[in-house]
């Protein structure tokens, strides 16, 4: 059968081509009984837009690019990409617009992303996890809009984003440990080239000030391998802490495996806590005392500053969120 036509919705609207074409491409200027019949018209005639003969008169692509910033293996092991996905799929579906997703691990995958974006395929990029110093930065400066989950090291006042207060939460689970008696807390932290590595670093020794000493942290990488090496790495060092503070769910899912190998008992010997009350925090044993940042409202607002500046709103300002102590039996 032949693929129905925009000449074919006009004809069966009784209406010109041309109203037709104003309707698809959002002028409002179209009398409502013109635009009950043609949604009549291309509902009985099956058609279709063509996007890209459209997006030679819109200029715009009707898609947006969102760059994550680690490794594949990522994508499929931390949960709290999947809550951005599936929010940022669900708000561009009511604009119409579509989400293709790019990985920007490496030198290879951060040129293709370049080719792609610069090549025009993009209305907007939603950056994620970006690293302080990534070339990728510079290289879509000149690009269409692009906004951040959490904030781009050196690029705050550039590059808009939204993100939780994580400073806020590291000081709100330090603080409950201290509350709780625990003499000897350490830290797991996340990579120093990101947001979440400093600033929940910071709020950790906002609250112990000289006792947040280097022998009492280690650092992570946001896996779960990275957050057990890092527990042994902590006891071999410590072997006395009785608190520990790890910058992700996921990490502290690692670091409770290494608590049992090494036979320490959770919460009674070393209380754990965690940070993002992803569902990892729910699935571990015990199930893990975290710092709740609201994943899907900062997805939302993150979504909400890139159609904003799609659609030439001007500058906006960044968003952020408070986070929550959330209490389970880790600690």
């Amino acid at each position: 059968m032949k693929r129905p036509t925009i000449h074919d919705v006009a004809a069966a609207a009784g209406v010109s081509r041309g109203t037709v074409s104003r309707l698809l491409n959002g002028d409002k200027y179209v009398s409502p009984a013109a635009r009950v019949a043609i949604e009549r018209a291309i509902s009985e005639t099956g058609y279709v837009v063509n996007r890209a003969a459209r997006s030679l008169v819109t200029q715009r692509t009707g898609s947006i690019v969102m760059v994550l910033s680690e490794p594949h293996e990522k994508l499929f092991e931390d949960p709290n990409y999947s809550t951005l996905i599936r929010v940022a799929i669900r708000m561009l579906a009511e604009r119409d617009l579509s989400l293709v997703m790019m990985m920007a691990g490496d030198e290879g995958d951060r040129e293709r992303v370049v080719r792609y974006v610069r090549g025009g395929h993009a209305d907007g990029v939603l950056l994620v996890s970006t690293h302080a110093g990534d070339p990728l930065l510079d290289a879509l400066r000149t690009g269409p809009p692009a906004v951040s989950c959490g904030a781009v090291i050196g690029r705050e006042t550039v590059i808009p984003y939204a993100a939780a207060d994580e400073r806020l939460g590291a000081r709100q689970m330090t603080g409950y440990f201290v509350a709780q008696g625990r003499k000897r807390i350490a830290m797991i932290t996340g990579p120093m080239d990101t947001p979440g590595g400093i600033q929940r670093l910071e709020g950790f020794a906002d609250v112990l000030g000289r006792k947040a000493t280097k022998r009492l942290i280690a650092h992570g990488d946001w896996t779960q391998a990275s957050g057990e090496r890092a527990m042994l790495e902590l006891l071999e060092r410590a072997p006395d802490i009785d608190a520990v503070f790890v910058a992700s769910d996921l990490m502290a899912a690692g670091a409770l495996a290494a608590l049992r190998s090494a036979g320490r008992r959770v919460p009674e010997d070393v209380a754990v806590g965690g940070f993002d009350d992803s569902s990892v925090a729910i699935s571990t044993h015990p199930p893990l005392t975290t710092i709740r940042q609201p994943l899907a409202e900062m997805a939302q607002e993150t979504i909400r500053l890139l159609l904003a500046l799609i659609d030439g709103a001007g500058p906006v300002e960044p968003v952020i969120l408070p986070t929550e102590l959330v209490i389970r039996e880790s600690a």
